[in-house]
This record gives structure tokens, C-alpha cells and sequence, in this order.
């Protein structure tokens, strides 16, 4: 697919909408980017080669990580408002939560900023993460799922 200019928010709603409807892999270019998504088995996004349009300059996209959830009961932490996902204290600082981690209730998996209000994001239900859904630093809508953890 060529575009001629790309935001964050429209190569958001292009991998949804594409994983949505199954699509197995995606490549969009255009002047100033380029961007290769495949959709793994376990519904794992992989983007590769991007380009932010703003300031010209290679940028990797993070892989969010999953482990495979056939026969697994998930239970999804969805955010309870926009804002931006950290998934680490500070820059630097090690994950709250990983992939494979045992959390319990009231244990902190991520902190939502909004309105440079810092606001931890705990776990309702003991368990095991089964999948990080975001982004670090990705912006977040109301709803959208955090993280699937294996009960």
C-alpha cells in the first residue's frame, strides 16, 4: 500500500482493522517511511523498519509480547481512560510486569498518565501474565486492553 504521510494514529487503526480481518501481513510505504507488520500464530505483532515522518530518524516499534492462549481462561485488565502506558516506574527502571510473571491482587502492572497525573494500574485477580496488549509510551483509549493474565 502506498500513503504519502503516516501518523501514529492512522498506522494504529490500519493494524487493527488489518488484524481484525486476519490479514497475516502488512507493508505500507511512502516518502518519508516504511513499515513491515506480520501477525504471528499467537496473535503477536512484529513491526519492523519504521520511520517517524517528524524527524527523519530510524525508530523501532516494541513488540507486544504473548504467549500462546489456546485453552487458557484470560482474564483482560482493559485501562479505565485514555492516557499514556509506562510500563516501567522510570525510564531505565526494569518492567513492572513481564510475560510469564505471577501477579496477585493489588500488585501495580503498569502506570496511565493523564493530565500529568501518574496513576498506577493494579491487578484485580491473582494469576500469571499471558500477554503485555500495549505499547510502552503508547497512547492508551478508554477500554483497550492492558494485559491478558492466565487464571
Amino acid at each position: 500500500m502506498k500513503l504519502d504521510t503516516l501518523n501514529s494514529e492512522t498506522l494504529k487503526e490500519i493494524i487493527k482493522v488489518a488484524k481484525d480481518e486476519g490479514v497475516l501481513e502488512l507493508n505500507l510505504e511512502g516518502k518519508d517511511f516504511k513499515v513491515s507488520v506480520s501477525f504471528g500464530t499467537s496473535h503477536m505483532v512484529q513491526a519492523q523498519e519504521v520511520r517517524s515522518v517528524m524527524h527523519q530518524t530510524p525508530a523501532s516499534v516494541p513488540v507486544a509480547h504473548s504467549i500462546p492462549t489456546q485453552d487458557l481462561k484470560l482474564h483482560v485488565i482493559k485501562s479505565p481512560f485514555v492516557g499514556t502506558f509506562y510500563s516501567s516506574p522510570s525510564p531505565g527502571k526494569p518492567n513492572y510486569v513481564n510475560v510469564g510473571d505471577k501477579v496477585k491482587i493489588g500488585e501495580t502492572l503498569c502506570v496511565l498518565e493523564a493530565m500529568k497525573i501518574m496513576n498506577e494500574i493494579d491487578s484485580d485477580i491473582h494469576g500469571e501474565i499471558a500477554e503485555v496488549c500495549v505499547e510502552n509510551e503508547s497512547l492508551v483509549e478508554y477500554g483497550q486492553p492492558l494485559f491478558k493474565i492466565k487464571i
